[in-house]
């Protein structure tokens, strides 16, 4: 039987640190800046794994942060801002022989979504992280987002999302509230 597995923010801190630790240890560097970008951009993996050496080196000229990128599910141009994981994304693509900031080890390819769920879980195991799947970047990202500013309005936009009450239940924080309340 197929079950589709509940993919959650990581809201506690300690498990996010847990989570690069396992990521750096037990899987690659590429693996490790896959997820802080992620969870800095809230970027789909599959729009992270469209992502080239060259646009984060370019950055580095035009002395900016910020980097347009067209969403592939919403086809919608976005702007991302990376200066919060800029430095540690930058020392890892410039060292890169492959065109793409994520390469596969077999062929001149990125890696596949597949290939990240499976990196992101074996890290997830070593760390003791439940719920995690290729959205827990994203999710994580509008987790935090929220909590640092409790603007649904920008988040949702952020997200591409239709309505807050989408926004709110695909962070988690309906579910959150609700358990806090019977608590």
């Amino acid at each position: 039987m197929n079950q589709t597995k509940d993919v959650q923010p990581i809201r506690d801190k300690k498990q996010l640190d847990d989570m690069k630790w396992a990521l750096k240890r037990h899987c690659s560097e590429r693996d490790y800046i896959l997820f802080v970008l992620g969870c800095e951009t809230g970027l789909r993996v599959g729009d992270l794994l469209k992502l080239t050496k060259k646009q984060i080196v370019e950055l580095k000229s035009k002395r900016e942060k910020i980097m347009r990128v067209k969403e592939g599910k919403t086809q919608k141009q976005r702007d991302v801002y990376i200066g919060g994981c800029y430095d540690e994304v930058y020392a890892y693509a410039s060292q890169l022989e492959s065109d793409w900031l994520f390469p596969s080890r077999k062929g001149d390819k990125a890696i596949s979504p597949t290939q990240a769920y499976r990196q992101l879980n074996k890290a997830a195991d070593f760390a003791g992280v439940e719920s995690v799947g290729n959205h827990t970047l994203r999710k994580t990202f509008g987790y935090w987002f929220y909590k640092a500013t409790k603007d649904i309005a920008m988040l949702q936009g952020i997200l591409n999302h239709s309505h807050p009450s989408i926004t709110l239940r695909y962070i988690g924080i309906t579910e959150e509230e609700k358990n806090n309340v019977l608590k």
